[in-house]
C-alpha cells in the first residue's frame, strides 16, 4: 500500500527545503522583537544556515504556491495558508523532538536535527495520533 508523503495542503508540492523555509518564517514571526510577524529575509539565511541568494529563490517559490507575501525587497509575511502549512510542519517538529529527547532520551541536539528530517514525512493524521499519544502520556509539545 502506498502512502502520500504528507496530508498537509494539497497542490504546492513544497519540498523539503520549502517546508523548512516556511518554518523557519513561522518560528522568526514568533519572536517578541517581530512586528505584525514580518521577519527579515537576513534573519530567514541566518536561521538555516543558507545564503541570502538560497532564501530569495525560496522567497519566490514560495510567493508562487501562495505561501508569502513579501514587498520588494521587504520583510517576508505568511500568508494564511502559508501559516496553517508551517504551523503544521512545526507542530509536527515539536513533537517528533519531544518523543525523541524525552521518551528515548537521545542528545537535544541530535533529537532536534533528525525531528527536522522526519517531519516532512509523516501524514497529517500520523501527527495528530502522535501528539494526542503524547498529550495522554503527559508530555509538553511546547512551543
Amino acid at each position: 500500500m502506498s502512502v502520500a508523503r504528507n496530508d498537509l495542503p494539497r497542490g504546492h508540492g513544497l519540498s523539503m527545503a520549502g517546508e523548512d523555509y516556511l518554518e523557519a518564517i513561522y518560528r522568526l514571526a514568533h519572536e517578541d522583537d517581530v512586528v505584525d510577524g514580518a521577519v527579515r529575509s537576513v534573519d530567514v539565511a541566518e536561521q538555516l544556515g543558507v545564503s541570502k541568494a538560497s532564501v530569495s529563490k525560496a522567497l519566490s517559490t514560495l510567493k508562487d504556491a501562495g505561501m508569502v507575501d513579501q514587498m520588494r525587497y521587504g520583510r517576508v509575511t505568511l500568508t494564511e495558508e502559508g501559516k496553517r502549512y508551517a504551523r503544521r510542519v512545526w507542530r509536527s517538529h515539536r513533537a517528533l523532538r519531544a518523543f525523541l529527547a524525552d521518551e528515548l532520551g537521545v542528545d537535544r541536539e541530535v533529537a532536534d536535527e533528525e525531528a527536522c528530517l522526519m517531519e516532512h514525512y509523516l501524514s497529517e493524521d500520523t501527527i495528530d495520533r502522535w501528539c494526542d499519544y503524547l498529550e495522554r502520556q503527559g508530555i509538553v509539545i511546547g512551543e
